[in-house]
């Protein structure tokens, strides 16, 4: 768990998840279009995001596909938050979004 969280500590890793949740199954030039970095940056945040299992890999012949793997946010949420919090988490959620909505 410590390398879900040091891998979702850096800004730069969770919009990468962001644009992998927006659009899965990106290759690096994809994802670099929307970072101001080079392409060997963006391959160390990948590797790290990979050692912590939040990105998997999928060879499509000589390209190399990134996905999303939701399982490690997923099990963080399970252990941290109790089904006894989760409704009013929930309803803290809804009222931020109407909020912002408004905005």
């Amino acid at each position: 768990m410590d390398k879900v969280f040091k891998a979702l500590a850096d800004v730069t890793r969770r919009k990468l998840l962001d644009r992998l949740r927006k659009q899965n199954g990106q290759t690096l030039a994809e994802l670099c279009e929307h970072l101001a970095m080079t392409r060997q940056a963006v391959t160390k945040h990948l590797v790290i995001l990979e050692e912590a299992d939040l990105v998997v890999i999928q060879w499509r012949g000589r390209e190399k596909l990134h996905f999303l793997n939701p399982v490690p946010i997923h099990e963080i949420f399970e252990r941290w938050t109790s089904k006894f919090e989760r409704p009013r988490l929930e309803a803290l959620s809804a009222l931020k979004k109407n909020l912002e909505k408004r905005k």
